[in-house]
């Protein structure tokens, strides 16, 4: 290199040096950079997330206004649940399925021993949303799921008693109601418009009622997550906020101050925090509540069909153009779809214009959609796009008909309904739970002589998933008499394998 590359190389090193230290002064916190803005309005009318940030502490200010603006809208729900247990004292299984087998270290009861009623207080901690000065409140299903008492205390150290209004399990959503006025209310936002890497806050009551109001930051990670195991109408929004056991029910909300989504769950390996945290969208949560205050439950839309989603190798087998979307794959008889026209073999693209890209998706929008509304459905049949309207049934609760009752009955000795949210708090389940509750049984029976009790609840025969009576009834068609059958039970709490001979 010759003297005069060599200098102009030092007088490029001395411009860069020199261009830099400019650039780092204006971080300098009594340095201002020059903002170019319209003095249209007072700072203080302008909401925080709309303000020029001049400096690192200008972004702080406004997480800190936002938090302090909506925290007084989350309440810390606590609950608590009585349980009687009959027993004789210093025979502690007396009762439970292990009765029979402990009978050989405690021995028999004695004859001359009466049963006495123990009562056991199980206290739970969950957070909520106060959606209306009246004092509706929002939170999770599995927060009260099961509660003998509830109330919930305000950002002001008030304790309120609470009653439920309804609640959704499908949905893990629950509305509560305390006797108060001119309660702080957030304002609800729009899920739908919520964005991938969009900044959110999560507050709640994390693990003590002394974390209460607890602010944890981060993004959206993700929308729309399913198949996630929490609920049966499952749209998520995956955020790594904060979020741990007693947050649930708790505020997601956006830098406009709008609660967009109900803190629901974590996903973890330790139990702990670990990044992923789920939120039920408050598009979802804000459908259930509102059919709940008008109609007293859920009313959810039917189509009538069922679905799967279109992946590239069915994409290929049936030489489709697209390579997502949701397949038909039967359609129920004199069902709203049947009736206007759809066929087994349709792949739907679009709702109503909207693009569909999964089954989650169009089972979630039909549902959330009211019975009676006309929806457009573009399908591709057969290589060619049509449009067909159908106008939505109304989706009835499972049941179950008395031919398959009396089956049931003569077979197992024992008769079998739904898990519904009436039953788990009747038998002390939780409502997100699988299965088939045992609501009659023969004392007689080999499944009592076994151990199988009312209020038990199936959730696998011969280790196959029970998640409905159609499930159930389809995993004893083949069994007869002579043959051993495996349940796995959960009673209350615990998760047992039940097996005896028909």
């Amino acid at each position: 290199m010759n003297e005069r590359s060599r200098l102009s190389s030092v007088v490029l090193i001395i411009i860069g040096i020199i261009a830099g230290a400019l650039i780092f002064s204006q971080i300098h916190e009594n340095t201002q950079p020059v903002v170019y803005s319209s003095p249209a309005a007072p700072a203080d009318s302008i909401h925080p997330a709309d303000r020029p940030l001049m400096s690192l502490r200008d972004f702080n200010r406004a997480f800190v206004e936002i938090a302090k603006a909506v925290n007084p809208t989350v309440v810390t729900v606590f609950t608590e649940k009585v349980y009687k247990v009959r027993g004789f004292g210093g025979y502690p299984f007396f009762g439970s399925p292990f009765e029979d087998f402990f009978k050989d270290f405690f021995g028999n009861v004695p004859k001359n021993r009466t049963p006495q009623d123990e009562e056991y207080i199980q206290r739970g901690l969950g957070s909520g949303v106060i959606v209306s000065k009246d004092g509706y409140i929002l939170t999770n299903n599995h927060v009260i799921d099961g509660a003998d008492t509830i109330y919930v205390r305000l950002i002001d150290d008030r304790t309120l008693p609470a009653k439920v209004i309804g609640a959704d399990a499908k949905t893990d959503i629950a509305v509560l109601k305390v006797d108060a006025d001119n309660l702080p209310v957030i304002k609800l936002g729009d899920s739908d418009k919520l964005q991938v890497g969009e900044w959110v806050l999560a507050i709640g009551s994390p693990l003590s009622p002394n974390l209460a109001h607890t602010v944890t930051s981060g993004i959206v990670s993700a929308k729309g997550r399913s198949q996630v195991g929490l609920a049966d109408y499952e749209d998520f929004i995956q955020t790594d906020a904060a979020i741990n056991p007693g947050n649930s029910g708790g505020a997601l909300i956006n830098l406009d101050g709008e609660l967009v989504g109900i803190n629901t769950a974590i996903a973890t390996r330790t139990g702990g925090f670990q990044g992923i945290g789920f939120a039920v969208p408050i598009n979802m949560a804000r459908s259930v509540m509102e059919s709940i205050l008008k109609y007293g439950k859920v009313i959810r839309g039917w189509l009538g069909v069922y679905i799967q989603d279109v992946n590239q190798n069915l994409a290929k087998a049936l030489k489709l153009k697209v390579k997502e979307g949701v397949l038909i794959a039967d359609v129920v008889e004199d069902s709203p779809a049947d009736k206007a026209g759809i066929k087994e073999g349709d792949v739907v693209i679009k709702l109503n214009g909207k693009p569909v890209t999964n089954s989650a998706q169009l089972r979630n929008e039909i549902a959330a959609t009211r019975p009676g509304t006309k929806v457009k459905l573009t399908v591709l049949r057969d290589g060619d796009e049509k449009t067909i309207t159908v106008e939505l049934g109304t989706l009835e609760p499972e049941k179950v008909s008395p031919e398959s009752q009396e089956k049931v009955q003569k077979l197992l000795g024992i008769q079998v309904e739904p898990l519904t949210s009436e039953l788990a708090q009747q038998y002390g389940l939780k409502s997100s739970l699988k299965g088939v509750v045992v609501t009659t049984i023969n004392p007689n029976s080999n499944a009592a002589r076994a151990g199988l009790r009312e209020g038990d609840l199936i959730m696998q025969v011969n280790k196959k998933d029970i998640e409905s009576m159609q499930d159930f009834l389809d995993a004893i068609k083949d069994v007869k008499r002579g043959d051993t059958i495996l349940f796995k039970v959960m009673r209350r709490k615990n998760s047992f394998f039940i097996a005896f001979t028909l």
